[in-house]
């Protein structure tokens, strides 16, 4: 399980990639509450590279906040690729950051179904691209307590911004 250090120290290497690379980066967040966009503001001088968080726990924030479409939160679910997908292209959209992290997941202790039992996660990063947003999802399955679910959730999006492919500044 990651540490508080090893959240600090991801999040301090991802800012040095952003920020030499010119782009500023979105989080949007949901079951992870803004743990990744705390993780990221405790690095000094994050504010060179991050644009800002946005929290859509509910459905309705996600759509009012971020765009997602009720049709697709009504066949999908809040817990699902297509939701994340949206998320992501709606922070880039609304934030004008180049790079985005999206998160929905079923942390638990309790909502998990069947098909999304506790630990189930989607993951979307977002790259603005010149004929619009490159996005790539990721399902997780994680083990655990609420906050070890929660925890390993933003280790990995912190993981996979550090494997994305940075866009060059404008």
């Amino acid at each position: 399980m990651p540490t508080d250090a090893d959240l600090m120290k991801l999040a301090a290497r991802l800012g040095e990639r952003l920020l030499a690379a010119g782009v500023r980066l979105v989080t949007a967040e949901s079951c992870t509450g803004g743990w990744i966009s705390k993780v990221i503001t405790d690095v000094p001088d994050s504010s060179q590279w991050f644009e800002c968080g946005l929290v859509t726990y509910s459905n309705e924030a996600k759509m009012r906040d971020l765009g997602v479409s009720g049709d697709t939160l009504a066949q999908h679910g809040a817990v699902s690729e297509a939701t994340v997908r949206e998320m992501a292209a709606g922070a880039l959209r609304v934030s004008g950051a180049r790079i985005a992290v999206a998160v929905s997941g079923v942390a638990g202790p309790r909502g998990g179904t069947p098909e999304k039992p506790v630990g189930t996660v989607w993951f979307s990063v977002g790259v603005q691209g010149a004929s619009g947003p490159e996005v790539r999802c990721q399902l997780m399955h994680f083990d655990g307590d609420r906050e070890a679910v929660r925890r390993q959730s933003v280790a990995h999006a912190l993981q996979m911004l550090m494997q994305t492919a940075l866009p060059v500044a404008p």
